[in-house]
């Protein structure tokens, strides 16, 4: 079944399931279709971004590019982010530069300043987006990767991804990139990292750490301390995103520091950040096994709801993730397997510490802890988990209104009542 079919058919069902008082439980489906985050919402479609010429240059980083269609970037839901990440090949250092998205008609609210490449530097840009579906648009598209032929990945785009990740790994041993250690939580654990299973969702390793100001009218601006202080009373809009749930949340809630490398945008040259590539180099080298990679149900890289074994191998081009030579290396079955008996008992564990922290979204899930119960509960679903291992999902959501307030878990969830009954025959 095609994946927005699918979404529609679940969004009908939670329209039936979240219409009660406060107080209920449930175990539904919460579909998550903006990665990172969940929203019940449906995104408009026709949605386009286009590319600036010449992108990985400084000229072309600082040039805005420009959403059309009926996707605006001061809705939360359909705002479209870019981020660059750069790598000087001589000394190995890394630092990035988020370019920014304005309106199609629109001037941004503080013209962006063309960044300071290193000699023989190499750019990598990647898209995300807080929509369904973005289609890349013009003459820069051409260094982009936006899916297969006939099927985009969705939110996301990768452009100049394999040139980037060589020249890291070359650098990498080399000895001339570092990387920091990983650290331990304030659970006794290793910290977590985006390929960690009690990070990742359905469709795991995707969208920006990038964030933007908006100003009253619409208008959009780099976050930068400088225009921090310009634009007084302006909010900042940020792209739902595994990446940015670990680096920010997650690793603030258990005491961990993420990678950050200095953001070119800022001209006092303080302001630092973590960066969605740089992410997936450091999981790469720091997480240990079971490391979550993208499964073949990941709706990102199905065509028309079946699995792609060469769209799976282009997405995971772009996050640096290795190639498989058939979908059964990408099995999803293991990787429910490893969401439910590693990264939920750490869910579990980690309650003290997640449900003292706040919610990247409120509106969604009062505390972290039942954010990232509200994300399982919906990565379980989406997955199809209960039909692969034949249990139930086992994470309740206790909802207040459309707000999670509560969870209960399951560590060792039974079977369902159809499957018990045909064993016991």
């Amino acid at each position: 079944m095609p994946f927005k079919l699918l979404l529609g058919i679940c969004l009908a069902l939670l329209g039936t399931l979240f219409s009660s008082g406060a107080g209920r439980t449930t175990n539904a489906a919460t579909v998550t279709t903006i990665a990172g985050h969940t929203s019940r919402f449906s995104q408009p479609a026709g949605c386009t971004l286009s590319v600036p010429d010449d992108p990985l240059s400084a000229r072309g980083l600082a040039t805005p590019y420009v959403l059309a269609g009926p996707c605006h970037e001061s809705d939360p839901n359909t705002a479209a982010f870019v981020q660059a990440v750069i790598l000087d090949r001589a000394t190995g250092s890394a630092s990035l530069y988020d370019p920014l998205v304005v309106d199609r008609g629109t001037r941004p609210s503080v013209r962006p300043v063309p960044p300071t490449l290193p000699y023989n530097g190499v750019v990598g840009v990647w898209v995300g987006f807080n929509g369904d579906a973005l289609s890349l648009v013009g003459r820069g598209r051409g260094a982009c990767v936006q899916g297969v032929r006939g099927s985009t990945f969705g939110q996301n785009a990768f452009c100049n991804a394999g040139a980037f990740y060589d020249a890291a790994h070359r650098a990498i041993r080399a000895g001339r990139l570092s990387l920091p250690q990983l650290g331990t939580a304030r659970d006794g654990k290793p910290c977590p990292t985006a390929r960690d299973f009690s990070i990742v969702d359905q469709d795991q390793s995707d969208n920006t750490t990038t964030t933007y100001l908006v100003t009253g009218d619409g208008r959009t601006a780099q976050d930068t301390p400088e225009n921090v202080a310009r634009l007084s009373g302006a909010t900042r809009v940020v792209n739902g995103s595994d990446e940015r749930l670990v680096s920010i949340a997650v690793d603030k809630a258990l005491g961990c520091v993420p990678w950050k490398v200095p953001d070119l945008a800022d001209l006092t040259h303080a302001q630092q950040a973590p960066a969605w590539p740089l992410n997936e180099l450091f999981a790469e080298a720091r997480q240990a096994p079971p490391v979550a990679l993208v499964p073949d149900l990941d709706p990102f890289v199905q065509v028309d709801g079946r699995p792609s074994l060469r769209k799976l191998n282009a997405y995971r081009a772009g996050v640096d993730q290795p190639q498989v030579r058939s979908l059964s290396a990408a099995d999803t079955k293991t990787y429910c397997q490893n969401l439910l008996h590693v990264g939920l008992p750490r869910i579990v564990a980690d309650k003290g510490f997640t449900s003292a922290a706040g919610s990247p979204f409120p509106d969604q899930a009062s505390t972290l802890f039942n954010f990232l119960a509200l994300r399982f509960n919906g990565t379980f679903s989406m997955l199809t988990c209960s039909a692969l291992l034949d249990v139930t999902n086992p994470v309740e959501l206790k909802m207040d209104g459309d707000v999670v307030v509560g969870a209960t878990i399951s560590l060792n969830p039974h079977q369902p009542i159809a499957s018990a009954a045909r064993t016991a025959g």
